[in-house]
């Protein structure tokens, strides 16, 4: 499977050769579902909490005798019926990741690679390395290439200056091969990888 290889001036730079277990395999949603929702979980902080009955802050004293009143009995004022008592069933802090199969987890990359090359969403460039850092010159250039909503991997280390060049530009990501990963290309629109990343990825993913 062979993809024309762009450089920033969107003009060809020669071409890649793609492995075929790595991006061109069969899609299943269920499974695209289940590693994004993991993936979600993981980054979920879990630092919600309420206060319990024995949490909420106040003195245990009885605060009425138990008959001759008319009110109903009341052991104290923390309970979650009183204004300020405590909260029945509330948020406690917890872990909410999942775990999931290495090897799942595997096959959902695969399919969102497969998913972009299959849709034509996916451009390969040969470097993401430039020499200005200006947002301007970048824009234009992103543009020029008809990418408004897009997510680009680069090698294990990113461009300093490529870096900088694309933060201020909306809706456009920038990871490292390492840091790819299901949800951030499902995303955006357009898929982006450089040859290193490609290479990258090949590696990792084709066993």
């Amino acid at each position: 499977m062979k993809v024309a290889v762009k450089n920033l001036e969107n003009k060809d730079a020669g071409e890649v050769t793609l492995e075929k277990s790595v991006f061109d395999v069969e899609v299943k949603p269920d499974v695209l579902h289940r590693v994004t929702t993991w993936q979600l979980d993981k980054r979920r902080a879990g630092t919600h909490k309420v206060k319990e009955r024995g949490e909420v802050s106040g003195r245990g004293k009885k605060p009425w005798r138990q008959k001759g009143t008319g009110r109903a009995r009341a052991g104290d004022l923390k309970r979650p019926q009183d204004r300020g008592g405590g909260v029945v069933f509330g948020p406690q802090l917890r872990s909410h990741s999942t775990s999931m199969p290495k090897k799942i987890r595997s096959l959902a990359m695969k399919m969102v690679l497969s998913i972009k090359g299959q849709s034509g969403k996916l451009i390969v460039l040969d470097s993401e390395a430039i020499k200005s850092h200006k947002t301007k010159p970048m824009a234009d250039a992103l543009k020029k290439m008809g990418i408004e909503s897009a997510v680009i991997i680069g090698g294990e280390e990113i461009d300093v200056n490529f870096a900088r060049a694309v933060a201020n530009i909306p809706l456009v990501d920038v990871l490292p091969s390492k840091a790819a990963n299901v949800y951030d290309i499902l995303r955006r629109d357009t898929l982006v990888l450089t040859t290193q990343a490609v290479t990258d990825l090949t590696e990792k993913l084709k066993g």
